[in-house]
């Protein structure tokens, strides 16, 4: 699968962005997806993954409350809404991709089989 991030750019704290992420390559909806980010000097994170259908969500505590995932299986297509966005938001997005089959969410990067190529998010102060 081929996995296409968009949405990145430059906000002030307490501001907005939706992040997207279009899919190709396989069936769309067998498969869960996540969101993780990169901020500079760190590991990549888990940020929030929603199953094959967008029935189920999780969520890292740190963006619980102000982010959004969900997904259009119409369109190919995943987002992430973020709202009051924080400096220590700031990062490179990555999108991802279980492997056919897995339905469910996942937090742990070693179970997403394929990446998008980031979107960089800066929260200015």
């Amino acid at each position: 699968v081929q996995l296409q991030a968009s949405g990145g750019g430059l906000v002030q704290a307490g501001g907005s962005l939706r992040l997207s992420c279009a899919a190709s390559g396989r069936t769309f909806s067998t498969y869960a997806l996540g969101w993780f980010r990169q901020a500079p000097g760190r590991e990549r994170e888990f940020v929030a993954a929603v199953n094959w259908n967008g029935g189920s969500t999780n969520y890292a505590d740190s963006v619980k409350g102000r982010f959004t995932i969900s997904r259009d299986n119409a369109k190919n297509t995943v987002y992430l809404q973020m709202n009051s966005l924080k400096p220590e938001d700031t990062a490179v997005y990555y999108c991802a991709a279980r492997d056919s089959g897995y339905r469910i969410t996942s937090s742990y990067r070693e179970h997403y089989d394929f990446w998008g190529q980031g979107t960089l998010v800066t929260v200015s102060s």
